[in-house]
Parts: structure tokens; sequence; C-alpha cells
């Protein structure tokens, strides 16, 4: 795989710089490196904000002092085209920074994805998926290529549309995966998302209040 990295050097006299290099390097991981991590994989549309959920997860989850990565597979980011984002979470150091071949835990934003890609493709089984869908939970089981695992669907277009008056599935879709994956108890996870929605939206309470009924429904839609 290609590995880059970069160093921020100060030399006297001129302001600090950065430089930075790629290789290609093969990564060998011990068993001890990833049995406490937990991973998940997003698959979304650019414009949905599969990237801002997981962005926003690894923030929550550092907050709660676990030890986390977030971030983009590498590649542009065009209105409505496939990406993938990443999370890893753990109570140790994370040491790997590869994308995620294997997740344990994977969400779907766009479930128009499901006929092009194999969004479950190296899933584990004793792990699960959630799909943003407004089809029945069989219809999308009959599109995981026989996965065995977890699978749940929620209808984040419905819930966001309710809570906030418009289609942004990334709040409903982070809720699914928190619930899905257990990686924050969820009432950690509410009460760290009110004090970031406080911090980022303070002069716009509709919005705190939307995004905050999002994730409460989302959770209640889980438990049923």
């Amino acid at each position: 795989m290609l590995v880059c990295r970069k160093w921020k050097l100060s030399v006297h006299g001129l302001l600090p710089f950065t430089v930075g290099a790629c290789f290609d390097a093969i990564i060998i991981l011990e068993e001890s490196d990833m049995k406490d991590t937990v991973e998940i994989r997003w698959h979304g549309r650019g414009g949905q904000g599969a990237k801002t959920a997981a962005l926003l997860l690894a923030d929550v989850a550092f907050k709660t002092g676990k030890y986390v990565q977030g971030f983009p597979e590498y590649g542009p980011e065009r209105m409505g085209a496939p990406i993938t984002a990443y999370n890893r979470i753990g109570d140790k150091r994370i040491t790997v920074h590869s994308n995620i071949y294997e997740p344990d835990f994977v969400a779907v934003v766009d479930d128009t994805l499901l006929e092009s890609i194999d969004v479950t493709h190296g899933l584990k089984a004793d792990g699960g998926i959630v799909v943003n869908t407004q089809k029945s939970r069989q219809e999308i089981l009959d599109r995981l290529q026989g996965y065995t695992g977890k699978v749940y669907t929620i209808d984040a277009r419905e819930i966001s549309e309710k809570a906030l008056g418009k289609y942004f599935p990334n709040s409903p879709m982070l809720a699914a995966v928190v619930a899905l994956s257990g990686v924050i108890e969820p009432e950690i996870f509410l009460n760290e998302m009110r004090a970031s929605f406080e911090h980022k939206f303070a002069k716009k309470p509709e919005v705190i209040e939307g995004n905050m009924a999002a994730l409460e429904m989302t959770f209640a839609a889980l438990a049923v």
C-alpha cells in the first residue's frame, strides 16, 4: 500500500514549514493490534454527510476517552459520487493507518449503492450493517450478498424531515451506527452531541433541537 507521511521542520531564521514523502510499504498486523479496536466503514455519496458523520463520531468518542481515527478514502469528492469513510475506535493506542478492509460494522447512507458496490465485502460475520432506506428489511437482505450478520434498516429521510424539515441523513445514520456498534453509551453520546451542537450552532437553537430530535428518534426506532 502507499503510505504518506508529513513532518514539520523549523530552520533557524525561517518560518516552520512542512515536508512530505510517500512510499510503498507492507503493513503486518499483530492480532493484539486490533482486538481492542472497533472498525467501521461508511458508504455514501458526496454531499450526504457520510464523511462528516465519521468525523463527528471520532470527535465524540475521543471526548469520552477513546483512541480514535476518522477519515475519508482519498480521492475527489464530487456531489453524488460514491465515497467511503472510516472509523477506528478503541481503548488502546491505534497504530494502524490503512483503509479498513474487514470492518466490524458498515453504514450505508444511500441504498442505491447496493446496486453497484458490495458493501458487505470483508464485513465480519459477528458484526453488522445498517442501511438508510425506505425499503423493507427483506428487500435489503436480498441485496447483501448472503450476509448473515446483524442487519438494520432506518429511514433517515423520514426522521430528518420530521426533525429538521429537510433531508439530512447524517445525524440519523450517526445515531444508528452508535446503536449498532455500541462504541458509546447512547446517553453519553447524546450529551456529547448536544454540547457539540450548542458550540457550533449557538445562535441557531432550532438546528440544535432538530438534530437532537433526529438522534433521539433514531435510537427509539432501532429499539423497537
